[in-house]
């Protein structure tokens, strides 16, 4: 199991979840550290909204078996694609991802601030389909919006945890996508 220290020795964080499959073998790797995670489920990119509840159902489902906190943060697609406004046309990882990732974790941060969480990450930096690049950049841009919390880089496809990922999905039966979620990537299938 990867070995694990927090950027300001806390042994709690909060952790932006995409998903069940990407978030267990993170949370099995924190909670094997002794750092607790709350979960914060923060996904207005999901479309449609049926695929948004079946994705939540797989996350709530994984996280309370465990008995750790799951926050359901609101579901606007509208906000979110509204954001999105003349980047319809942007390939993957390109800008229109860097902003739905600083969307998304603008709220993390956010709700840490206002929870009393010091230190936020995301399941976001385990997908090889995503730009850890822009993800670290959209955390630092996060935190700095919200003093007293701090983006925790942590690149979650190291040790291990993509090949444990993959076990988990099989022993849990995730549901497992095959597109990041927006409207934009499900059009490239």
């Amino acid at each position: 199991m990867l070995k694990l220290q927090t950027p300001n020795n806390e042994n709690k964080v909060l952790l932006h979840s995409c998903c069940a499959p990407c978030s267990s073998a993170i949370i099995e790797c924190l909670l094997a550290n002794d750092i607790r995670p709350t979960v914060f489920y923060y996904n207005p990119n999901i479309y449609p909204q049926e695929e948004y509840e079946i994705r939540k159902a797989e996350a709530i489902r994984y996280v309370q078996g465990l008995g750790l906190d799951f926050i359901d943060g609101d579901y606007d697609y509208q906000l979110w694609r509204t954001s999105m406004e003349g980047m319809e046309n942007e390939p993957e990882r390109g800008s229109r991802c860097l902003k739905c990732f600083i969307h998304r974790l603008t709220e993390t941060a956010r709700y840490a601030s206002e929870r009393g969480f010091t230190l936020f990450t995301t399941t976001l930096a385990s997908s090889r389909w995503k730009s850890l690049d822009q993800i670290n950049e959209a955390g630092r841009r996060a935190a700095s919006l919200y003093p007293g919390t701090t983006f925790w880089e942590q690149n979650w496809r190291k040790g291990g945890l993509q090949d444990r990922r993959n076990q988990l999905l099989k022993e849990h039966d995730f549901y497992n996508q095959q597109y990041c979620g927006c409207e934009f990537s499900r059009r490239r299938l």
